[in-house]
């Protein structure tokens, strides 16, 4: 009986400590559950909300992007697109071997297709060409009950209406990468394409525009139940720039076959009027989606159709750099407008010697003479007594050496060396010898298309230090365009003796029989140019060749031969254009680069453009143009 009692009070004690512990856990779940459900309850439900409505985002449509006078350059062109959703389509695989029967599908799209599907949800679809053609969405139409999952919408899609004509300019458009997402929950949409060359790339921001954003109900995978609101964003902003597209069109008919750059500029305020790369690329390659076989040709093409040489060419300026050796003497005081040096062909220093381009020399020169005939010996010695660090600092007054600002990605500065500059970077001092290159434009010395027009604005302008523009209008909230303000140009910090100087020598270049450029020269006197020619060495010529004679650029393989070089303006009564040619190895400035320069001055005068201020696009395009502006309107 004891040990009946004592057993019974150790279960009951054990029943009391074990229902005394449950009853503990069901008061913390209570608790538990009262502070969520009641303490915390509003948030969590909000937290459940933010689980089921989802925030979508709708690109926006791009802006267009205009010539000065309101031709459109990149447009919005409706395409329509194919896309497969991997769980509706039974086999992904199996589906794209049908899709193929009908529409080719190259291995590179099917690999990527394939590859995204992987990475993403399986009721995500997935893009498998854009761009097709009426005929192709006709067919996948009619056997559509065969290809489950298979969807075809209309999407917008980049137009460059003229090619390559502007390519270099304009840019192109292309999907985001990597490097690319900067936080803008834009760049996060598939398939959205941001700018990647060009001005498109420059002003992107302004272009692109802001997402709509669409307010859905999501189940528990993430699946798209119904749509609750939309809040409408802002479409991209119109942009016009400084170009004059038949200008463009006209100077990169005019370079032909050559390789090289023009570029055009509006003296008085800086307004790139022609651009011209060659060889170029077509944009719509990009925009489309380029293929492995297309990047390989351009990429390995050694005249570098992707490079704006422009802007990213970089080239000894030769004779056309003799104007800022002038102007850094003239102002430096050490030489003046009437002194003269001989010039026998060639001038000694320690135990070098350096020549002249005219063996038997020109005689007794003044800067006038020295750049309307080009004497390299008079350079020399002008160099000589100015230094390295006086030419430097006057080249970047008038734009060489330095970076410009241009809306153009990958812009170049150049170089013009100074004794500081060759002791950072090689270790060694700087040597007279080395000026005296300089002085002709040779040695270290670099500048870039652009450059060398800026330069030659900035001396015929009256000394004010006007930079390039290609941006030259945006849209606004109403649509109608507003120019884009003018950088104010200050002077350059040349007197206006040095000035009249420079720009008289420049008209005698063109206009007395023993200037460089007078068989180039443009007769009607009233769009008459002047300006400087130039050749640039890339071989160096030596003491044997030169006393037996030196091989003409014809004899020589196309990569030893001389770059062609010219600037120039015009009119000369009231210069208002500025020209800068550079023909790689195309041998002489003024057999080659001078005349090339002087047919696109006389276009440019023809046509005028400084006429057409930006505004509003008005209907001066093409008929094709027109039509692909409808297409877009619609």
């Amino acid at each position: 009986m004891r040990r009946d009692n004592k057993r019974y009070r150790t279960f009951t004690r054990r029943a009391l400590l074990l229902g005394a512990g449950q009853l503990g856990m069901f008061g913390v779940l209570a608790s538990r559950m009262y502070y969520l459900q009641v303490v915390e309850g509003r948030r969590y439900a909000a937290m459940a909300d933010d689980n089921r409505i989802s925030p979508r985002l709708v690109a926006p449509t791009r802006g267009l992007i205009f010539d000065r006078a309101g031709v459109p350059l990149a447009v919005n062109q409706k395409t329509w697109r194919v896309s497969v959703t991997p769980e509706q389509s039974g086999g992904l695989e199996e589906t794209l071997d049908r899709l193929a029967q009908l529409v080719p599908i190259a291995d590179h799209d099917r690999q990527r297709v394939l590859k995204t599907a992987r990475r993403q949800r399986a009721f995500q679809p997935v893009t498998v060409l854009d761009s097709l053609s009426w005929e192709d969405i006709a067919k996948i139409s009619v056997n559509a009950p065969e290809l489950p999952g298979v969807e075809v919408e209309m999407v917008p899609r980049r137009l460059y209406p003229y090619g390559e004509l502007a390519g270099h300019v304009v840019g192109y458009v292309g999907p985001a990468s990597v490097a690319d997402l900067t936080g803008d929950p834009l760049l996060t949409i598939p398939e959205f394409r941001i700018g990647k060359s060009g001005i498109e790339r420059a002003r992107d921001v302004a272009l692109r525009g802001t997402a709509d954003i669409r307010e859905v109900e999501v189940n528990a995978v993430g699946r798209v139940v119904r749509e609750l609101r939309r809040i409408d964003g802002e479409p991209g902003r119109d942009l016009t720039v400084s170009l004059d597209v038949e200008l463009q069109r006209f100077a990169l008919n005019r370079l032909g076959t050559e390789t090289g750059a023009a570029v055009v500029l509006d003296v008085k305020t800086g307004d790139v009027l022609a651009m011209a790369s060659n060889p170029a690329y077509d944009p719509n390659a990009f925009s489309r989606g380029i293929t492995p076989e297309e990047w390989k040709t351009l990429s390995t093409d050694e005249r570098g159709p992707l490079t704006n040489k422009a802007v990213s060419g970089q080239y000894a300026p030769g004779s056309t750099f003799k104007m800022i050796v002038a102007a850094a003497a003239l102002e430096a005081g050490v030489v003046t407008p009437g002194q003269t040096f001989f010039c026998g062909g060639s001038i000694e220093l320690g135990d070098g010697r350096f020549h002249c381009w005219r063996r038997g020399g020109h005689g007794s020169m003044n800067v006038h003479d020295a750049i309307a005939q080009s004497c390299d010996v008079y350079f020399y010695e002008v160099a000589r007594r100015v230094g390295i660090d006086r030419i430097a600092e006057m080249a970047a007054r008038l734009g060489v050496g330095v970076r410009l600002g241009v809306e153009l990605p990958n812009e170049r500065a150049g170089l013009v060396p100074t004794r500081a500059w060759k002791k950072a970077e090689l270790g060694k001092s700087w040597t007279i010898g080395e000026t005296l290159i300089a002085g002709i434009g040779q040695g270290y010395v670099l500048a870039t298309p652009l450059q060398l027009a800026v330069m030659t604005a900035r001396l015929v302008n009256g000394g004010l230090a006007v930079s390039p523009r290609i941006a030259a209008a945006l849209s606004g909230g109403d649509g109608a365009m507003r120019p884009l303000p003018v950088a104010s140009a200050g002077p350059v910090g040349i007197s206006q003796e040095t000035l009249q100087v420079m720009g008289r020598a420049m008209a005698a270049v063109t206009t007395t029989q023993r200037g460089t450029a007078y068989a180039a020269r443009i007769e009607d006197r009233e769009m008459a140019m002047g300006g400087k020619t130039g050749t640039s060495q890339v071989r160096r010529i030596t003491m044997t060749e030169r006393r037996t004679g030196v091989r003409r650029n014809e004899m020589l393989d196309r990569k030893e031969r001389d770059h062609a070089l010219f600037v120039g303006y015009a009119p000369l009564h009231a210069p208002r254009y500025a020209v800068a040619v550079v023909i790689e190895h195309g041998g002489g400035g003024s057999a080659v680069a001078a005349p090339i320069a002087r047919d696109i001055l006389i276009e440019t005068q023809r046509r005028d453009p400084a006429r057409t201020m930006p505004g509003s696009p008005q209907a001066s395009a093409s008929p094709d143009v027109m039509q692909a502006m409808e297409v877009m309107r619609r």
